[in-house]
């Protein structure tokens, strides 16, 4: 008996988001989705995380339209996106009015599946969204975010899948956004997670090839039990990106499990995007050879690769190492949340200022808030003394409720807002808003110029912070500065000051 093995293709985002910076225009796509779409995929995972902010600011592209142009083009496979639970596809918590209406335009829209992750892993951040998809009727899967700890154990995360099943998630994602996941923990993991769930539960595996280990922990999973697994096709896999989906196929053969997949629509698909890929050469300078290393600092590629521009920008590229280091101790110190948007850059940017101005001289206000609890509680105990340091910086106290029991509905102010700011009168452009302010007003602005040729621009996606200028050793400033921080092409606003 041969037992089947689904895959989710993750070329229509994430893979362009690992290596090309969310780069490629959907002309250059549009070719090879009646391939994608008869190849025997589980889903094609197409919108959601940053691709919603790059559709906007770099290809001129309305999301709303871009996943509307999906939906007609595949409609024999499920379409899926990533969710940040209270943070929908931005970085700050929403209330959940706006993540309910998000859902629900999302499931209008075309999208059947809805990955839901935090990157604390806190439980309560997924409840409104996994109960927004199952109001929709669509698929909720909940993720684990996987980033091994003191604190995060195989037996810890398994816990936390039951958790996330008891909230009515139809399945389980095991999310490795770092390739740390090493073939027998996989193993581990997925047998755990079917004997405390139920053998009927649903485990989905998605990891990166960075470590150089990972397509073996896949296959490992699989033996486990796990029903779906993450990959790419290999002409955007590989790197700092993902496994191959080719490879995967290769690999089952003979070991008693297949997948779906139609190899000769896979040829064709990884040979029209083999012959697109060079015109996004501009973005995709980052090393290709594995990286074992990330075992020993655990930091994300995504991460390392912004931390490498910020220090670049400011002619201190010598410090990389000793800003991976304080990276982890950071890390440490707030509690060990997982290294997953937003707590990666938030954390990423305060070990920068510790490395460049002195151990928390110079506190952001995100992450004051990520010690104080307002995105949420950690599995470990936090720095004392770095606790107090972010409540005198906020001047407010630490929370312990869920962060969007805080907030008051916001869906109606939202709405007129967006008409003010030129909008077409939809509720999609009103949630464009309300994620993105400043990249939805310019492009209500320039909507009717049409998508950009991203080929002939500038790689405007790396991560910089400007005006940043201070060297190592630099006094620390005694009054509060405003950065304006660029992380994967998103702009926020960070205020930094002296920590009293």
């Amino acid at each position: 008996m041969t037992n089947t093995v689904e895959v989710t293709e993750l070329l229509l985002r994430e893979a362009q988001q690992s290596l090309l910076e969310t780069s490629i225009a959907l002309d250059d796509l549009i070719p090879v989705c009646e391939d994608l779409d008869n190849a025997g995929y589980w889903s094609l995972e197409c919108w959601g995380g940053t691709a919603f902010h790059s559709s906007l600011r770099f290809l001129n592209e309305d999301p709303w339209e871009k996943l509307r142009t999906y939906r007609k083009l595949l409609p024999k496979t499920r379409l899926q996106m990533l969710l940040r639970g209270q943070n929908v596809v931005a970085h700050r918590n929403f209330d959940d009015s706006i993540v309910g209406r998000f859902v629900e335009k999302a499931a209008l829209n075309g999208i059947d599946v809805f990955r839901t992750y935090d990157a604390l892993n806190d439980v309560r951040n997924l409840k409104a969204g996994v109960q927004a998809v199952k109001k929709a009727g669509k698929h909720a899967q909940g993720a684990i975010c996987y980033n091994p700890s003191p604190t995060d154990t195989i037996a810890s995360f398994v816990d936390l899948a039951q958790q996330i099943k008891e909230l009515g998630s139809d399945s389980i994602c095991v999310q490795d956004v770092d390739g740390l996941l090493k073939p027998q923990a996989a193993f581990d993991l997925v047998k755990g997670i079917k004997q405390k769930c139920g053998n009927d539960t649903v485990v989905s595996v998605h990891t990166h090839s960075t470590t150089g280990v990972t397509l073996v922990s896949l296959m490992k999973a699989i033996e486990a039990g796990c029903d779906i697994v993450d990959t790419a096709i290999s002409a955007l896999a590989l790197g700092r990106g993902h496994n191959p989906t080719e490879s995967l196929v290769a690999m089952l053969e003979g070991t008693g499990f297949e997948s779906r997949l139609d190899v000769e629509r896979l040829h064709r698909v990884k040979r029209h995007i083999a012959g697109v890929r060079p015109r996004y050469r501009e973005f995709s300078d980052q090393p290709i050879a594995v990286e074992p290393e990330t075992f020993r600092h655990q930091i994300p590629a995504a991460l390392m690769l912004n931390m490498e521009y910020q220090l670049d920008g400011q002619s201190t590229p010598h410090l990389l190492d000793e800003v991976a280091e304080e990276i982890q101790n950071v890390r440490r110190d707030a509690g060990y949340p997982a290294l997953a948007i937003p707590a990666s850059e938030i954390i990423g940017t305060q070990a920068m200022f510790n490395v460049l101005h002195g151990k928390y001289s110079a506190i952001t206000s995100e992450f004051a808030d990520l010690m104080l609890g307002y995105y949420g509680t950690t599995a470990g105990k936090k720095d004392q003394g770095v606790l107090a340091k972010a409540a005198n910086r906020q001047n407010k106290t630490a929370i312990s409720c869920r962060p969007a029991d805080l907030l008051e509905p916001s869906w109606e102010t939202r709405r007129t807002e967006a008409l003010a700011q030129g909008s077409n009168g939809s509720d999609e452009d009103a949630l464009t808003l309300a994620m993105f302010p400043n990249a939805a007003t310019r492009f209500f602005q320039t909507r009717t110029a049409g998508s950009r040729d991203t080929a002939k621009l500038a790689p405007e996606a790396r991560g910089t912070i400007e005006p940043l200028k201070a060297a190592r050793g630099e006094a620390v400033p005694a009054e509060s500065r405003t950065y304006i921080v660029k992380v994967s092409g998103e702009e926020h606003s960070v205020t930094v000051r002296p920590a009293q």
